[in-house]
């Protein structure tokens, strides 16, 4: 059986896709710096992390592509789609960066925003793409263990 994984904070949103598209070698966990808007559009949960991913540069890591609605009430919004910066310790920067040249084909995906103590914090995963058959492969045995599982409780009845 897979190994469950402790879920931290109340979760806002997942990237459902990441699983399917992505093999997914590590995660970590960051703060955002946000905008008092993007805050409350978040807490209405108007967040996408669908096209999302985080790059490193001079030394920063910075979350593009993720849509962040713009909050109705607010006099001065946000554009939904700038370009974020992610809060990690220096430490975990320098083992990020280590890990993405180590590998070739890696990049960093958002995996889930979930908020912690009152902060938005966003999972992140050091992924390697998966091409068509690994896609078809992973789907196959995904069958094959839930008819497996069946299969033992209807065994158990």
């Amino acid at each position: 059986m897979a190994k469950v994984r402790e879920v931290k904070g109340a979760t806002i949103t997942v990237n459902r896709r990441a699983n399917y598209e992505y093999e997914i070698l590590q995660r970590f966990d960051a703060g955002m710096a946000l905008l008092g808007s993007e805050v409350k559009s978040i807490r209405e949960g108007k967040v996408n992390l669908g096209e999302g991913f985080a790059r490193l540069s001079n030394g920063e890591l910075f979350l593009y592509n993720v849509h962040i609605a713009q909050y109705g009430p607010a006099r001065l919004n946000h554009e939904p789609t700038r370009p974020r910066k992610l809060l990690l310790h220096r430490r975990e920067l320098d083992r990020l960066q280590r890990s993405l040249e180590e590998q070739p084909r890696s990049t960093v995906i958002p995996l889930r925003m979930y908020f912690y103590n009152g902060l938005v914090k966003l999972e992140l995963g050091l992924a390697q793409g998966r091409r068509k058959y690994d896609k078809r492969q992973a789907i196959k045995q995904r069958e094959a263990n839930r008819d497996m599982q069946r299969a033992v409780r209807h065994a158990q009845r």
